[in-house]
């Protein structure tokens, strides 16, 4: 069982910055394609970013140009960089390992909220 835990949530005022982080147990983390997603209060979750262990990025249209995906494979961890950060970015961020199209494992959520 790979253990997903997201970090670095918290209250920011609108075009502030905040880096997201998730640590994935096991030693093959550099195998999993890591992605991002956001749920908001009464909304479906949504996809925000992803990269796939090749190196390929891809972005939410609404967050492209704002938001960078990255990983450190040697410390088991993605990140997510977030600039100009809005109101409507708001939502509970999930982290997902995947293997295949035939694993996911999540986090447990970490919370965003943008207001001034």
């Amino acid at each position: 069982q790979v253990q997903v835990a997201e970090t670095g949530g918290g209250l920011v005022q609108p075009g502030g910055s905040l880096r997201l982080s998730c640590v994935a147990s096991g030693r093959t983390f550099g195998r999993y394609g890591m992605a991002w997603f956001r749920e908001a209060p009464g909304k479906e979750r949504e996809f925000v970013a992803a990269l796939r262990r090749e190196g390929f990025q891809y972005y939410a249209e609404s967050v492209k140009g704002r938001f960078t995906i990255s990983r450190d494979n040697s410390k088991n961890t993605v990140y997510l960089q977030m600039n100009g950060l809005k109101p409507e970015d708001t939502a509970v961020y999930f982290c997902r390992a995947s293997l295949g199209g035939t694993e996911d494992y999540w986090g447990q959520g970490t919370q965003v909220t943008v207001s001034s």
